[in-house]
């Protein structure tokens, strides 16, 4: 749980995906790690230390040039009077370390109370279901919907192409009428994210073409799904583990337990990871997940080193391989990823390296490339939470920087498609068959070559050039699920 190390701040790191604002949408997750940096204390808030937007742009701006992993970057003097907000004044802090791809919106201001709902439990508001576009937005489906929310409840699911927009059935505005009035904004379309929010959708599925009306409503997101999260898949006369995350937070601990219990239980010796879309989360998840893949590790095996900025050195952290009870010892690995697949889940994928070498793929196409983390400095009184980027990631062969994906780093890359023909999980689905042709040692994919050197991050296949659709200010739980409406 998350410790209070002074009464106006708390520190827990993570990793977390593609932030937001204007380029982002994808991150984090709670709970503090094993390592609990401690910050120079931070005065007790007074009558002359509160919340007005001079105060809480002086304390970001503090926060950062103590902490920020690039304070190179930032600029000697900025006057925040010129900026209108405290996230338009971290922007301009964190520009230069942004136009140098080092943090595209990793560093941003969000609500403790909001966050911590959604870390704990999954707990987020919506219609439940993610939203991937192409790059003109004029063709969007359903990448993924959720259990217990209100689109599936609909009968809405995986596949679906959405074909228009309303308030009300009568309203109902085309998808190319709202990218040609709106400049594309299907966020504002979708409307805000409040309990009770109610549109009117018109849907191509299976076959037919419908109109669903369905409000947001509050539900719990699970990070293994309860249809097809966790399955012993039967595949060309062999049994193959499948465990898709859909987000690193704390319930995800359990749930990953009991997956690779059964796995181990059925004597799974090969397994497919499907971190499609998963933009990141909580690095003690990460780790964990880890330990239940690295059954044959060592606990003198690094899984991860943890390097703050010089001047913060005593943070820096080894962490070591930990095999758990439920622990399998994998002769190959599938990991599935897109260019959604973040930060943490890149963290997963980068420590098995070292170990397996071709015999751990990425399967699908390239990754976000987020090898830093951010801890949470709380400012209690104003609700406030700063993300700040304070570290670098490396596995245990100090490989780390992967800026632009690991499509050229891992030791075999096979490039597929996301059809969304069939449902995740499913052999009829495009990327779960790839990546079980690999783990069954029937496809033979070369060394990673990708990243910068033509490796595509869209596709192969005409969904693969559908990426998650991200609001300009995204909610917490939207950072850490690309395409989260």
């Amino acid at each position: 749980m998350k410790r209070a190390l002074t009464s106006v701040l708390c520190l827990a790191v993570l990793l977390s995906g593609c932030g937001g604002g204007g380029s982002g949408g994808t991150t984090a997750t709670p709970t503090p790690t094993a390592t609990t940096p401690t910050p120079t204390p931070t005065p007790t808030p007074t009558a002359s230390t509160g919340c007005t937007l001079r105060e809480r742009q002086d304390w970001a701006a503090a926060q950062l040039r103590e902490w920020y992993l690039f304070p190179e970057t930032l600029p000697s003097v900025l006057d925040p009077a010129a900026y209108a907000s405290v996230d338009d004044y971290i922007d301009a802090l964190t520009a230069t370390a942004r136009a140098q791809g080092k943090d595209r919106y990793f560093t941003y201001l969000t609500s403790i109370a909001e966050e911590n709902a959604y870390n704990n439990s999954g707990d987020t508001a919506g219609f439940g279901f993610r939203i991937g576009v192409d790059s003109t937005q004029t063709r969007v489906y359903i990448t993924e919907t959720f259990e217990g929310a209100p689109a599936l409840a609909a009968g809405i699911d995986r596949g679906a192409e959405i074909l228009g927009i309303g308030t009300t059935p009568s309203t109902i505005r085309t998808i190319n009428q709202i990218a040609r009035e709106d400049n594309g904004s299907l966020t504002n379309a979708l409307g805000p994210d409040t309990v009770g929010t109610t549109r009117t959708f018109q849907i191509s599925q299976g076959g037919t073409n419908r109109a669903y009306t369905i409000s947001k409503a509050n539900f719990l997101i699970s990070p293994v799904s309860s249809r097809y999260g966790s399955q012993i898949i039967d595949y060309n006369g062999g049994r193959y583990g499948y465990i898709n995350l859909r987000t690193f937070i704390r319930t995800a601990d359990d749930q990953m337990r009991t997956a690779f219990a059964s796995f181990r239980a059925a004597g799974i010796t090969n397994v497919v990871v499907d971190l499609r879309y998963n933009g990141g989360g909580l690095i003690t998840t990460a780790q964990l997940m880890g330990d239940l893949l690295g059954g044959n590790r060592s606990t003198s095996d690094v899984f991860n080193y943890i390097t703050f900025r010089p001047e913060k050195s005593v943070e820096n952290q080894t962490r070591f391989f930990a095999p758990q009870p439920q622990s399998i010892s994998p002769m190959r690995i599938s990991f599935i990823g897109l260019s959604g697949t973040a930060s943490a889940s890149e963290l997963v994928i980068n420590a098995f390296i070292p170990f397996l070498g071709n015999r751990a793929a990425l399967v699908g196409a390239n990754t976000y490339g987020k090898p830093v983390g951010q801890i949470a400095l709380d400012r209690p009184a104003c609700d406030d939470r700063l993300r700040v980027v304070a570290l670098a990631t490396e596995n245990g062969q100090h490989q780390g920087t992967y800026y632009s994906g690991l499509a050229s780093k891992v030791g075999a890359f096979c490039a597929a498609g996301d059809t969304y023909a069939a449902q995740l999980g499913s052999t009829q689905d495009s990327l779960t068959n790839a990546a079980l042709s690999f783990a069954a040692g029937l496809r033979t994919c070369p060394a990673g070559t990708g990243g910068t050197d033509g490796i595509s991050t869209r596709a192969l296949a005409r969904s693969e050039d559908i990426t998650p659709l991200r609001p300009d200010h995204p909610s917490v739980a939207q950072r850490d699920i690309p395409g989260l409406f």
